[in-house]
């Protein structure tokens, strides 16, 4: 007789297999059933035992959240069920503000929280990546300064119940971060690398750690780009904190905050309340939809 189904937590995403734990500590090797897709780290799943090691997933559960990115071509799934992520920075390699705003556009609108990391605090460039980052921790962002590689005691308050994703672009230090907040973690990824045939380690699928009772982390792929497609322009101005309180004080009600005449957020650019830096994001990302909508929709 077949095993009944099981609930379980994708606790590892490595192409077209999953690792999923359940509620015992056991963890299977699973694929999902035909050609079913969208299963992502973080995912409470019900799967059809088929051995010991290995099963079928066959109904992803609804989920608290979802982070993930788009372009034009598909869309890319992050991690599912977190509460926050942590954006990790570093002075070197130099980081991307873009990529920063996408992503805060991203948490924002998912209704998550924020903790920026700045890695390599022992670098001497690192006092003016934190000036660039100023704009961030006063917008309510919590900026953690540390180096992953002598002390990640000021992170650790920041996770604690939390279940938390990180993000950053490639060579951040997300790894060394990850193997002192997670002590085994290499050795832990390597096992969960065989047991989905996915060979030798290197961070390009996501991996859950447990770091309490209470606590999880996701590590997730180094970034070069994070497209935003998948949101809508004025999803975009929501997500933006210091936009919110003038939302809807615009001369016309559809306003993109682009080049409209009477827009309540461009008179706050010129007149010093909202960071140009900050505007120019948003004018780049909401640019990129309005743009290819009109290629898509005409």
């Amino acid at each position: 007789m077949a095993e009944e189904r099981r609930v379980g937590r994708v606790v590892a995403a490595h192409g077209s297999r999953f690792e999923v734990e359940l509620a015992d500590g056991r963890r299977l090797s699973c694929v999902t059933r035909g050609k079913k897709t969208g299963v992502a780290c973080g995912d409470r799943v019900e799967i059809t035992p088929t051995s010991a090691e290995g099963g079928v997933i066959e109904r992803v559960l609804p989920r608290a959240s979802l982070l993930y990115r788009s372009d034009p071509q598909r869309q890319k799934i992050i991690a599912a069920n977190v509460t926050q992520g942590v954006l990790v920075v570093a002075a070197v390699p130099s980081f991307h503000e873009e990529i920063i705003n996408r992503v805060l556009v991203a948490l924002e609108a998912q209704q998550l929280k924020c903790v920026i990391v700045l890695n390599k605090a022992d670098l001497p460039e690192t006092a003016a990546a934190e000036e660039r980052l100023a704009l961030y921790r006063e917008l309510g962002y919590p900026l953690v300064r540390l180096s992953a590689k002598t002390d990640v005691s000021p992170l650790r308050p920041y996770l604690a119940r939390e279940v938390s994703v990180l993000v950053g672009q490639s060579g951040m230090g997300k790894s060394t971060l990850v193997n002192a907040l997670v002590p085994g973690a290499r050795a832990a990824t390597r096992e969960i690398s065989t047991a989905l045939d996915s060979g030798r380690h290197t961070t390009t699928h996501a991996t859950l750690y447990h770091l309490d009772a209470e606590s999880d982390l996701i590590d997730s792929p180094g970034l070069q780009e994070f497209g935003l497609h998948h949101l809508r322009p004025e999803d975009v101005a929501a997500a933006m904190r210091e936009f919110r309180p003038l939302l809807g004080h615009c001369r016309f009600h559809n306003c993109l905050h682009r080049v409209e005449p009477g827009c309540a957020i461009r008179e706050a650019v010129e007149a010093g309340r909202i960071s140009p830096r900050r505007f120019a994001a948003y004018q780049a990302i909401v640019g990129e939809i309005v743009d290819w909508r009109a290629r898509r929709y005409g």
